[in-house]
């Protein structure tokens, strides 16, 4: 006998709860059942992710991303049985169903992943606008779908809030893309900086390097802002979620601007204390922000 839809969305959850635990925090005020199609997307995105970034073959890579490919063909089939073997596609299948979700966002993410087997730099930023448009604002699109709208703006300030998201882990992980042999921060930017390569992955943090993350975080704060306009077309409980998960990365990015912009010294992130204050936060801020 094969796995249920429920015992599916439970594999989701407890990937989501493990692997990305401000998203899970994000969303834990919906719904059951959005809740569980909402980590059903987050579950297909990191095995999206896990293609490219957990292996080291490039031919192995290419095999995964066109793996994912036939994942989507699978789950936008109608055909039930083309799932029943991966909890993830049959939780997913499931969600597509029950909210509408379209496909294009969803290739649109494949795309993204399938940037980073051959792209390991990025001339500028409308170059890496396309990628966070990609990998980012197409998750925020498919989200949005799952919570509900009416307002035919809605998509775009979803993209926005997602490509400002990815702004903020791009800054996160400066160091950690770096050991992979990556680096995300726009060549056009770098150079008018004054910063080479060669600093970033040697770790040289510098008052150039500062100015270059703070134009980062310029365009993030401008995403956000954009993508606020979002939170009055949700409902209550979409938006208090939502207005969560923004603060949340906009948390993050306010602490790596307290640190000067140093990459260097780890990794930001929250303590379990001060998400619960965001979230109590928010949830004010959502109750004083009215639904159009």
């Amino acid at each position: 006998m094969g796995m249920s839809v429920d015992q599916a969305y439970d594999v989701c959850t407890e990937v989501t709860r493990t692997e990305a635990r401000n998203f899970y925090f994000g969303f834990i005020l919906l719904p059951r059942e959005r809740r569980r199609a909402i980590h059903a997307l987050y579950a297909f995105s990191r095995l999206c992710d896990d293609s490219v970034d957990g292996v080291d073959d490039p031919t192995a890579k290419a095999q995964a991303v066109r793996a994912r490919r036939d994942d989507v063909t699978r789950v936008y089939s109608g055909d039930g049985a083309s799932t029943d073997d991966d909890p993830i596609l049959i939780a997913l299948a499931d969600a597509i169903r029950r909210f509408g979700i379209p496909r294009a966002p969803m290739d649109a993410l494949v795309d993204g992943v399938e940037m980073d087997l051959d792209t390991d730099r990025y001339a500028d930023w409308p170059a890496l606008t396309t990628y966070c448009d990609r990998v980012a604002g197409a998750v925020g699109v498919l989200s949005l779908y799952v919570f509900g709208f009416r307002d035919p703006a809605a998509p775009e300030h979803a993209q926005d809030l997602g490509v400002a998201m990815q702004v903020v882990n791009i800054m996160r992980d400066v160091q950690e893309d770096a050991d992979r042999g990556r680096i995300y921060l726009p060549a056009q930017d770098m150079a008018s900086h004054g910063v080479d390569v060669a600093d970033i992955l040697a770790g040289r943090m510098s008052d150039r390097m500062a100015a270059l993350m703070h134009e980062q975080g310029d365009r993030a704060h401008e995403y956000f802002r954009r993508g606020a306009m979002l939170l009055p077309l949700l409902d209550l409980r979409a938006r208090m979620c939502v207005q969560m998960l923004a603060a949340l990365y906009g948390d993050i990015l306010t602490r790596i601007e307290e640190r000067g912009y140093d990459y260097t010294q780890g990794r930001v992130s929250l303590s379990g204390r001060r998400k619960a204050a965001l979230m109590i936060g928010s949830i004010g801020r959502a109750l004083l922000t009215r639904h159009r």
